[in-house]
């Protein structure tokens, strides 16, 4: 079973183990029952943000979701060594919005941080910025970005990097001809919105 596949099967198991009707939950997120069965039954992949929102309504880490097994006992379960062919696609394409993150720490069980290669696509689809509680890091591996935090715009390149709280709205881009990409640490996930 790939990454997306088990998202649906741990939201149910969790849901359920939470004592949650799918329209406890709906009411609890904001979401709607038609769509939260869809994620269930796996025909629907959530982005991040609303991943998140499920983790904080369900009180879990988002990584919850990720990882490849539950539970943190084991030594082998308190580090994780990600080759680079071993990366996994979190959410494709941001789902809606043309984002891709690839887990780089998806064997690590409650993790405090979040740690992704990010692919910032050129055409960002619709009109959404993103706010979550906590800090983020983004330092840019390959590629030109037009990032937005709030009112300020910066243009980076290869190499830069800005940390910032993420409670500010933010979203960003590739700039020419190529899909830039960036390391993406987040750290303090729960409660992020779009707006």
């Amino acid at each position: 079973m790939n990454m997306e596949q088990q998202i649906g099967p741990r939201l149910r198991k969790i849901r359920k183990r939470c004592g949650y009707t799918l329209e406890e939950l709906a009411s609890k997120t904001g979401l709607t029952k038609g769509y939260l069965s869809k994620i269930e039954t796996s025909k629907k992949v959530p982005p991040i943000a609303t991943l998140s929102r499920l983790s904080e309504a369900v009180g879990c880490e988002i990584a919850y979701f990720f990882q490849d097994h539950e539970g943190a006992n084991r030594v082998e379960d308190r580090i994780s060594v990600v080759r680079a062919e071993e990366r996994r696609l979190v959410v494709r394409g941001g789902s809606s919005f043309g984002y891709d993150y690839r887990s780089l720490a998806h064997g690590y069980s409650d993790k405090s941080m979040n740690p992704f290669v990010f692919t910032f696509p050129a055409d960002v689809q619709g009109d959404t910025f993103f706010e979550h509680d906590g800090e983020e890091l983004i330092f840019i591996l390959g590629g030109a970005v037009e990032f937005e935090i709030a009112e300020k715009r910066l243009r980076l390149q290869t190499g830069d990097s800005v940390y910032f709280d993420s409670s500010l709205p933010h979203r960003g881009r590739s700039i020419g001809d190529e899909n830039a990409q960036a390391l993406v640490v987040i750290y303090g996930q729960a409660n992020m919105r779009r707006r």
